[in-house]
């Protein structure tokens, strides 16, 4: 583990759009986020995961258990690695990789289950907090110390040319930095990611258990130019947390001094919700945060991954066909020199997350 920071070794974090060399998941088996049966989950990973392999290498972790099983359903697209972990939730306890132009780097932050004591999804994180550090040394990559500055891959951002978008919901809860400062918290990323300007976006998505990681609010998708999750429906609870968004973005400019360009990427029209029909599939565990009939999950399309040729994007399906084909739509005339993949992915948003959340990508320079 290398133990200086990243800024100062010239190392600075890309944007997701940036050239890659691959893409991390780790396999879904965890019954209190995919249920006793977790097969719909399985079946959207080995889509995103063969859909990734015709661009870039994809490596995907799997303990002992389950390591067969994972060989047998995506060996065809991914290396198999034998890592354990407690979920499958690779943006938030994979490496955040840097470069330098030519070498890729990762860094390993202090993971808590998204809050430790104060407000953690679940009891026991040991195995997800060591996963970025042992995932490094199995491709032979170096990685980074953070030391115990807690902090989640969904939770930030960059648009490669020195901007870095945060939301202060997350960033600033109780559960993860309580004894730094807002600025303590921005220098650290600065000396970490190697960035010059942190923005501070107010809220994410309603509902977000994540305590609203940006990753599913807004994302570059350029420099200077970024999809920001909307509604029209001052009635819908998203629709304050947008505006606050929308009205933070309007009035800064990046690092470069740049003013943005702001995409309104619609959620789904019908809130997308918990089932009695998945209740009946959750095993939770003790101390494992539990959803209930009714719950209405935190679904956005922003939420979405960047390939070397494609842009992975969620689905929601049932009511919301209209909602997911407006999506499509807007990303095509947004991403025109990528294609536009829909990965129905409501069972990996019955997880808590989404697509992005469960893909760490790797940039050029990592792999040997």
């Amino acid at each position: 583990m290398l133990h200086l920071q990243p800024a100062k070794d010239g190392f600075t974090m890309p944007a997701e759009f940036s050239p890659q060399d691959g893409v991390l998941l780790v396999w879904p088996v965890r019954a209190g986020s995919w249920g006793r049966n977790p097969t719909a989950a399985q079946t959207a990973f080995c889509e995103m995961m063969r859909v990734a392999s015709r661009s870039e290498r994809v490596f995907l972790l799997a303990d002992a258990e389950h390591i067969e099983e994972a060989r047998a359903k995506a060996g065809k697209f991914a290396a198999v690695l034998e890592i354990e972990t407690d979920d499958a939730w690779a943006r938030d306890i994979g490496p955040t990789f840097v470069t330098n132009g030519t070498q890729a780097r990762g860094v390993s932050w202090r993971f808590n289950a998204w809050g430790g004591e104060v407000d953690g999804l679940y009891a026991e994180w040991a195995r997800d907090d060591a996963a970025a550090e042992a995932f490094c040394r199995a491709i032979g990559a170096d990685c980074y110390d953070a030391g115990e500055f807690v902090l989640e891959g969904g939770s930030i951002c960059s648009d490669g040319e020195g901007t870095l978008l945060v939301t202060e919901a997350c960033l600033l809860s109780a559960g993860r930095n309580p004894n730094l400062t807002k600025a303590q918290i921005e220098q650290k990323l600065k000396n970490y990611l190697g960035i010059q300007k942190v923005l501070w976006l107010p809220r994410g998505i309603y509902n977000d258990e994540t305590n609203e990681h940006v990753d599913n609010v807004c994302a570059f998708i350029s420099p200077g130019e970024v999809v920001l999750a909307w509604t029209d429906d001052e009635t819908d609870p998203q629709y304050a947390l947008s505006r606050a968004d929308y009205d933070y973005l309007i009035a800064e400019t990046d690092a470069r001094g740049r003013k943005f360009k702001i995409h309104k990427l619609p959620i789904p029209d019908h809130p997308v919700c918990v089932t009695d029909t998945d209740m009946q599939n959750y095993v939770f565990e003790p101390g494992e945060d539990m959803r209930e009939a009714g719950d209405r999950l935190a679904a956005s399309y922003v939420n979405f991954y960047f390939t070397n040729d494609a842009v992975l994007l969620p689905q929601f399906g049932g009511e919301n066909a209209a909602s997911d084909a407006r999506a499509v739509q807007i990303m095509r005339e947004l991403c025109p020199n990528r294609e536009i993949i829909p990965i129905h992915s409501r069972a990996i948003l019955l997880g808590g997350g989404n697509i992005h959340c469960v893909t760490q990508q790797i940039p050029k320079g990592a792999l040997k």
